[in-house]
């Protein structure tokens, strides 16, 4: 892999965004960057990312970044080109051209009827971990920001009780509003993944985990409460071997608070 010339990556990214709006020239350009960047000694044809499933170039994040911030302010401002963009880089099939179509989404209007229908069909087929992670983070962003209520509604669909495979993308995807500094709104989290921990599904032991442990960081009080009035119910004797199963991963004050729920169970 050639040394990264800043001035050159930026001549080349900047040359990328004034194809933006051609796809189909688009696409060539940027696997001429990637390819150039390649480290060779660690590639070969078919090579894969550690964890992923998908072809890679194995791009430096830099690289990445740097055309993430030339297509940024341009996806969104055109949400149809970004649009357009989105779903020949998704085509592609690298992890790299997936990882930026999941990007261009994050950035277009949440009044854009279409994003949620893409949303909704990439994250049903996805199977690259890295790739889900963006989807679930940074697709929803402006989603999240600019219009909590319908992404709210959007999560709720996922975990529905009838669709057990949406429901780990659910729990994912509330990790960032919860971790967000302006939101208050904890009760309305509560309510949607009230039921799922009841259901207390095995499968979904470290998501549950990870929302317990972020909910509880944002407020100790509440969270407790409401993980023992789940408890106290004892509607579903798998709730407690959940808690049980997951106890030593959590804050110490809230491992103290919930042992003599759990005893009592």
């Amino acid at each position: 892999m050639p040394a990264i010339d800043l001035a050159r990556l930026k001549k080349q990214t900047a040359r990328l965004a004034d194809l933006f709006d051609q796809p189909a020239v688009f696409i060539p350009a940027l696997q001429e960057i990637l390819d150039l960047y390649v480290n060779h000694s660690l590639r070969t044809r078919k090579s894969v990312a550690p964890s992923s499933v998908l072809p890679t170039y194995r791009t430096p994040t830099e690289i990445l970044q740097r055309i993430e911030s030339e297509l940024s302010p341009l996806a969104s401002q055109n949400a149809n080109q970004a649009l357009e963009l989105a779903d020949e880089l998704w085509d592609t099939g690298y992890l790299e051209t997936r990882l930026l179509a999941a990007f261009l989404l994050g950035h277009i209007s949440p009044e854009e009827d279409r994003l949620l229908a893409r949303l909704t069909a990439w994250t049903q087929k996805v199977r690259d971990p890295n790739v889900r992670t963006s989807l679930l983070t940074n697709s929803l962003a402006r989603l999240r920001k600019e219009t909590p209520d319908q992404f709210l509604i959007l999560v709720t669909e996922w975990l529905y009780p009838y669709r057990q495979q949406f429901w780990s993308n659910g729990l994912q995807a509330l990790l960032p509003l919860i971790k967000a500094q302006d939101f208050e709104n904890l009760p309305s989290i509560f309510d949607i993944i009230d039921p799922i921990i009841e259901a207390a599904p095995t499968f979904l032991q470290g998501d549950i985990e990870n929302i317990i442990r972020a909910l509880y960081k944002a407020s100790p009080t509440e969270t407790t409460y409401f993980i023992k009035n789940i408890l106290e119910r004892k509607k579903n004797p798998k709730t407690s071997l959940l808690i049980r199963r997951i106890l030593p991963t959590l804050p110490t004050d809230l491992q103290i608070s919930l042992q003599e729920g759990l005893k009592a169970n």
